[in-house]
């Protein structure tokens, strides 16, 4: 891995980390690594993806909307709500890096998972 994509990787770990934390419950880990992001030229560049899953949090939403919502705006990332009928969905992107909260509406379970931006390999 570049070092350059190392970086990056550390900080989009810490940063999802930090969001699950704030949720109370160990996370999960769902996907972590490298993934090839030009299908039309193979092999020249790359992103880290990180995610992580909690199935048992208490009130998702409000530590969404009031902890995590505020906290990152401040550290400049740009939030964007794509939720729907089924799930909280906050969108967080900053320099070309992005990561999404999922919180089920029904069971609040937690879902966080974003991805660096792209480097050459």
């Amino acid at each position: 891995m570049t070092t350059e994509l190392t970086r990056l990787a550390g900080e989009l770990t810490d940063v999802i980390d930090s969001v699950a934390a704030v949720f109370g419950s160990p996370a999960d880990p769902t996907v972590d690594g490298e993934l090839d992001v030009d299908p039309t030229n193979p092999g020249h560049l790359r992103c880290w993806q990180y995610g992580v899953r909690l199935e048992q949090t208490g009130e998702p939403e409000r530590r969404l909307t009031e902890e995590i919502l505020p906290t990152l705006e401040q550290r400049g990332w740009q939030a964007h709500d794509r939720s729907t009928a089924r799930e909280l969905i906050a969108r967080f992107s900053r320099e070309g890096a992005d990561f999404t909260v999922h919180v089920a509406r029904a069971s609040h379970a937690v879902a966080i998972i974003g991805s660096t931006r792209p480097v050459p390999a």
